[in-house]
């Protein structure tokens, strides 16, 4: 018998239908309870820590559900943890776990794109599904993974990918390390977990910018009449940048604001090849990070996170290596 703790914190695969208006919204209780009363060979502790759409999902919110799970799976002898939660947000979430939490035991997060009364709804099929893979021994010490639509990612590689498609969420360049079935669990891949990273509380004000093709400093200039502690820039193809925002970003360097590349692009990685003025070359020799293959989402939590730690570029440089 596997103890496993059920958190739902709310998002479409806990929301219904309406059948007069076709609105999909919360209601006043998770449709998905009275299912999980009778798993075989499963003890499910449930818990609604939250009740939200995931767009209103925060890292705040990410953190009180790290703490629960480390609070409540002693006091449960839990065998692993399966989270439902909204899709929007459901890779930020993932990542942050992954990011923060040292258990053997599996961490499960998984979601729908339909809601329960809508025809063709997944939460169910893929809330079972989830539940297996917790209780998989072959899911012990893989980091945080995200079951959708018969497949297990890894929470570092997942992204969603198409606004409504059942398949939407993807694991671009490598693909995912599993599959769910009626046969069981199987993994094909094993992920290289990394030390996870220390975080007692979140103060810290990292914003995301999107490069584009003649982006000048508008958006630097007002970011920086305000407080900022990091900034993630998804850059152009390996990591190069529109030459009128050089000035503003040497500011920002120069006031010890730590800048973090990722490339815009949902494959590579950011390298430092080109030499001419914006190019990758120019912006590592300035001080600028260069992630290993984060998009901008998961990179942006990254930095939060350590930035609680320390603001040590070189020790920062080494956290966005692996």
């Amino acid at each position: 018998m596997k103890n496993i703790l059920l958190i739902h914190t709310g998002g479409t695969i806990a929301m219904q239908e309406d059948e007069k208006t076709g609105e999909v919204k919360p209601g006043t209780k998770n449709p998905l309870v009275d299912y999980m009363k009778a798993i075989p060979n499963t003890n499910i502790v449930t818990t609604e820590l939250f009740h939200l759409p995931s767009p209103h999902i925060t890292p705040i919110h990410m953190l009180q559900i790290k703490n629960y799970i480390e609070t409540y799976i002693k006091a449960y002898n839990c065998d692993g943890v399966v989270i439902t939660h909204g899709t929007d947000t459901l890779e930020e979430t993932a990542f942050f776990l992954d990011l923060t939490l040292s258990l053997s035991i599996p961490v499960v997060l998984t979601g729908a794109m339909r809601s329960t009364n809508e025809l063709g709804s997944d939460g169910l099929y893929n809330l079972l599904s989830a539940i297996k893979v917790a209780t998989s021994d072959k899911a012990r010490n893989m980091g945080v993974l995200v079951v959708m639509n018969d497949e297990i990612h890894t929470a570092e590689n997942v992204t969603k990918t198409h606004t409504s498609n059942i398949a939407t969420f993807q694991s671009p360049q490598y693909g995912p390390i599993g599959i769910v079935n009626k046969g069981g669990v199987f993994f094909h891949h094993k992920p290289v977990l990394n030390k996870p990273l220390h975080v007692a509380r979140l103060n810290k004000s990292v914003l995301l910018l999107k490069a584009f093709a003649g982006m000048d400093d508008t958006l630097l200039q007002a970011i920086d009449q305000n407080r900022l502690d990091g900034l993630v820039i998804e850059a152009l193809g390996q990591g190069n940048l529109p030459p009128m925002l050089l000035p503003c970003l040497k500011d920002l360097l120069n006031k010890g604001v730590p800048i973090v590349l990722v490339s815009r692009c949902f494959n590579g990685i950011v390298q430092d090849i080109y030499g001419y003025e914006g190019g990758g070359r120019q912006l590592k020799e300035l001080g600028m990070i260069f992630s290993n293959g984060l998009n901008g989402q998961k990179a942006r939590l990254k930095l939060m996170i350590a930035l609680e730690t320390t603001a040590d570029r070189n020790k920062l440089d080494e956290i966005f290596s692996v």
